[in-house]
């Protein structure tokens, strides 16, 4: 596979004007550019399934998936809005089921060495939660579980390479994608655990622009790092 393709440009323009749309106050900037983070990665699994032998069995979830982040994208345009929240995230569970199936599917297995820390880390976001937004916490707490279980399956070392860590993280080998996975599964847990932080605890403006920002870069990053993954774990086998 290519290591950088006119999907994967069409997608770091995509991102970056949709953080700049974020941290400057301008939707409209956001409403063109944010669906096309996950629609330029959809295009590049089409591309994989068409002309480099990508079985339909990877190829339709990923889509699927993929499909119903888009769908999450539009309504968290405005991370304000609660009902607008809760919308999101129940595409974005639909997302993360795909994502865990797929893993799943190539032989991923949750180990407790994963599983205890991110559980605990989806524990505390959903008690913050309870505490200061309880009209979203319980629907919230539901897609951290299919969160959990992506970060938990993307992080078994049996389907990539061995990587280095620094501070407990794993390191990625831009020469490998497949250890690509356990970092995505990483920052998708961070960006959207900045979620809730920015619901509940944060309330001056400038703070929550700057972390709408973070959150939307961070996104953007963990979605390469999964689908790249599962497509080189996939060509792999």
């Amino acid at each position: 596979m290519r290591p950088f393709t006119h999907e994967h440009a069409v997608l770091a323009v995509a991102a970056t004007a949709t953080v700049f749309g974020a941290v400057t106050e301008r939707p409209r900037v956001q409403q063109v550019a944010k669906p096309l983070i996950a629609t330029a990665l959809a295009v590049r699994v089409a591309r994989q399934w068409r002309r480099e032998g990508l079985e339909a069995s990877d190829a339709v979830p990923l889509l699927l998936g993929l499909g119903a982040a888009a769908v999450g994208d539009v309504f968290m345009l405005d991370p304000d809005d609660d009902s607008r929240i809760l919308r999101g995230a129940s595409s974005f569970a639909v997302m993360q089921a795909s994502y865990s199936w797929l893993l799943g599917r190539h032989g991923a297995r949750a180990h407790p060495a994963a599983v205890l820390p991110r559980v605990a880390a989806s524990g505390a976001v959903a008690a913050l939660l309870a505490a200061r937004a309880p009209e979203i916490a319980a629907p919230l707490a539901a897609y951290g579980v299919t969160l959990v279980r992506t970060s938990t399956l993307s992080a078994d070392p049996a389907l990539s390479p061995a990587s280095p860590l620094i501070a407990g993280f794993p390191v990625p080998s831009p020469a490998d994608p497949r250890s690509w996975l356990a970092a995505g599964g990483m920052v998708f847990a961070l960006s959207d655990g900045m979620i809730a932080v920015r619901r509940t605890l944060l309330r001056g403006e400038h703070a929550r622009r700057l972390t709408e920002g973070v959150i939307l870069a961070t996104y953007a990053l963990a979605q390469v790092m999964i689908v790249e993954g599962i497509l080189a774990v996939a060509h792999k086998k």
